[in-house]
């Protein structure tokens, strides 16, 4: 099973980015796939995730600027971003395994019932 992720670069204070994850070995719309994130000196935190029923969960700091979806067709996941700030600059990481999508799994830091993890893509929100 491989994760990763695209889309990531530097972006103006309010600008948008999409992040992409995409999957080989497993099938997404079966999983739950999150994402979670890393700033410089800061915890992993869990931002937002969308089960395979397409129920959805966001962090509180990122609801109502950024959404997640997945295109069933191209096994691929993906984060829109907008009104995007310097505090979410961050190394972003999809996730996905069979799991529930809540509150719990995105408060969790490393999350136990994730297994499949990409390799990061790093968004810089810089002017």
């Amino acid at each position: 099973v491989e994760l990763e992720e695209s889309g990531g670069g530097l972006v103006q204070p309010g600008g948008s980015l999409n992040l992409s994850c995409s999957a080989s070995g497993l099938t997404l719309k079966l999983n739950t796939v999150a994402w979670f994130r890393q700033a410089p000196g800061k915890e992993r935190e869990g931002i937002s995730c969308i089960s395979s029923s397409d129920d959805t969960n966001y962090r509180d700091s990122v609801q109502g600027r950024f959404t997640i979806s997945r295109d069933k067709v191209k096994n691929t996941a993906y984060l829109q971003m907008n009104s995007l700030k310097p505090e979410d600059t961050a190394v972003y990481y999809c996730a996905a395994d069979v799991s529930f999508c809540d509150q719990t799994l995105l408060n969790n830091r490393y999350p136990s019932g994730l297994r499949y993890w990409g390799k990061g893509a790093l968004v810089t929100v810089s002017s």
